[in-house]
Formats: structure tokens, C-alpha cells, sequence
């Protein structure tokens, strides 16, 4: 399960291109929900903006294609990181990037901050639990077993980086946070 690929055999194009589709779809995702990046959850992708995402995401397939426990793990979790954004897409897209921050910072001001994250918490953990089962049943048979990791990895992401743009969230409209508001 540890081991590589030799670069350019069949089996690095497999799963070069495996990693290709589940970040693609994390970008056509993103950009579907919020265009101008203004909703994007990671920084480092705002930083970086579209055309730094796509050449990352590229080189990433490319370089992380060669271990196909990382590849089938990331492609997992980008997979999910899609359907997530698409699951309120059409909220930013009817009320556009800005008013759907705004709206979704008044929510979050109106709902006590230890309900919210201990929804949230709920949540990723109950998605957690569906990839460590998976891992736990896949006698380190790879693909299996890369996609639990996968799951795990986007419950992660997902609570850190919600619980984080929760917080600058909350702190809009008072002033004390005015910059970018991740929600996707």
C-alpha cells in the first residue's frame, strides 16, 4: 500500500488522472459557488487564485500520481470537497457571493457559537467515523482503504476550515473582520 509507481507506466497515468478528476471537480466546484474566490475556505488557494490552483492541481497529479495511496486519498477527498460546495451553490449564485457571506454571518451571529461547533463537531465526526470504519474493514487493501483515509482527511478539512470561517464570520458586521469570509 506504501509503495510507488514507476513515473510514466500505466499505473502513474491511472492514477495521475484519478487525482486530476476529483480536483478538477473541487475547482469547477468552487467556481460554480463562488467565482471570485470570495467564499473559498483556504487561504492558500485565494492566495494563489485560479490559475495558480489549476497549475498546482496539475503538478500535484503529476508529482502525487506516483503513490497511489496519496492519490485515491486526495481525489477522495476532493470528490467530497465538490459536493459540498455544490450542496449551497445555488444560495451564492441566487443571492450573489457577497449577500450570501452577509446572510450567512448574520446566521451564525444569531446561533450560539458552542451549538454551532457542536454541530459541526457532530457532523465531521460522524463523517469521520464512516472512513475509519472503512479503513478498519479494508485489511490494507489499498483502494478501500485510501478512500476511508479520504473521508477522514475532508471531515478534517471540513472542521477546521468551517470552524474557521465561522469565526470570521461572527466577527463581521462589527467591524472587526472585513477581508475575506470562507464558506466553501
Amino acid at each position: 500500500m506504501d509503495e510507488l509507481v514507476r513515473l510514466g507506466s500505466r499505473e502513474h497515468a491511472f492514477f495521475a488522472l484519478v487525482l486530476l478528476a476529483g480536483r478538477g471537480l473541487d475547482l469547477l466546484s468552487t467556481w460554480i459557488a463562488s467565482p471570485s474566490l470570495a467564499l473559498e475556505a483556504n487561504p492558500f488557494a485565494r492566495r494563489l487564485g485560479w490559475r495558480g490552483g489549476i497549475l498546482l492541481s496539475l503538478a500535484a497529479a503529476v508529482v502525487l500520481g506516483l503513490w497511489p495511496l496519496l492519490a485515491v486519498s486526495l481525489a477522495t477527498m476532493s470528490v467530497l470537497v465538490a459536493a459540498r460546495n455544490l450542496r449551497t451553490a445555488w444560495l451564492s449564485r441566487a443571492l450573489g457571493e457577497q449577500a450570501y457571506r452577509a446572510w450567512m454571518s448574520e446566521r451564525l451571529r444569531e446561533l450560539g457559537r458552542g451549538e454551532f461547533l457542536a454541530l459541526l463537531l457532530a457532523e465531521t465526526a460522524l463523517i469521520a467515523l464512516v472512513g475509519v470504519a472503512l479503513m478498519a474493514f479494508s485489511r490494507f487493501a489499498l483502494a478501500p482503504f485510501a478512500i476511508g483515509l479520504g473521508i477522514v482527511t475532508y471531515a478534517v478539512v471540513v472542521l477546521v476550515y468551517t470552524a474557521r470561517a465561522a469565526r470570521r464570520r461572527r466577527g463581521e458586521g462589527d467591524g472587526s473582520q472585513t477581508r475575506h469570509e470562507p464558506g466553501l
